[in-house]
């Protein structure tokens, strides 16, 4: 008797984000099937409003998957997009500890401490608080600087993050990382080569037809 046929995990892909609303054409569920099964980051791009944030909002969702989002701008640093120190509980702490009589290296360990870590959105798709799947979802690459996009790629092909007072944070499991981009700039040839590549353009007809009798059933 011949064998039954092999599942077709891009076409499980495809249904499972129309269970969340999401109509996708095979290429963008091979793209993200391969994204996920390579470890490697995905570049979306086209016009605004093509749908490329709903991918990653859609993916987490059918993925069961924790979303994290980091919105890119002008002037993004990486301190800001990783972590900051809680600068006025460590003095607070400080304080109090001076009061205790606590100096030294036991006063640096204690304001220095996950305690006082404020984690942002890089940190927590890297060193997630649970065991649940992460994506990533990088939007708007393209307007920050030249300087965060050599950072960025640099982190996500590493799949890890160093806080010089607590060590490196390595991944588990990678998160899967969707970047977007309008393309209000060009973007550095060394994170397109990093990067699984797909554009999205605006729905035709027939994929418009397709995505109203999804979402509006009784019209």
């Amino acid at each position: 008797m011949p064998e039954p046929d092999a599942p077709d995990p891009v076409a499980e892909l495809i249904t499972s984000l129309a269970g969340t609303g999401y109509i996708a054409d095979r290429e963008l569920a091979l793209v993200l099937h391969l994204a996920e099964t390579l470890e490697l980051p995905v570049l979306l791009e086209g016009e605004p409003g093509v749908g490329k944030t709903a991918v990653a909002e859609a993916l987490a969702t059918a993925k069961g998957a924790r979303l994290v989002r980091l919105q890119c701008y002008e002037g993004l640093g990486a301190q800001h997009a990783l972590y900051e120190w809680d600068y006025a509980r460590q003095l607070l702490e400080i304080r109090m500890a001076e009061a205790r009589g606590s100096v030294g290296d036991e006063l640096r360990s204690a304001v220095f401490s996950p305690e006082f870590l404020l984690r942002r959105p890089l940190l927590e798709a890297i060193d997630p608080p649970d065991d649940r799947p992460v994506v990533l979802l990088v939007d708007e690459v393209d307007r920050a600087d030249d300087e965060f996009e050599a950072f960025l790629f640099e982190m996500l092909a590493e799949g890890a993050v160093t806080i010089p007072e607590l060590g490196t944070r390595t991944a588990t499991v990678r998160p899967v990382a969707i970047l977007t981009s309008n393309r209000t700039r060009d973007l550095h040839d060394a994170l397109r080569r990093r990067c699984l590549y797909h554009y999205i353009t605006y729905p035709d007809r027939e994929r418009v037809a397709e995505i109203i009798r999804l979402r509006v059933p009784e019209a």
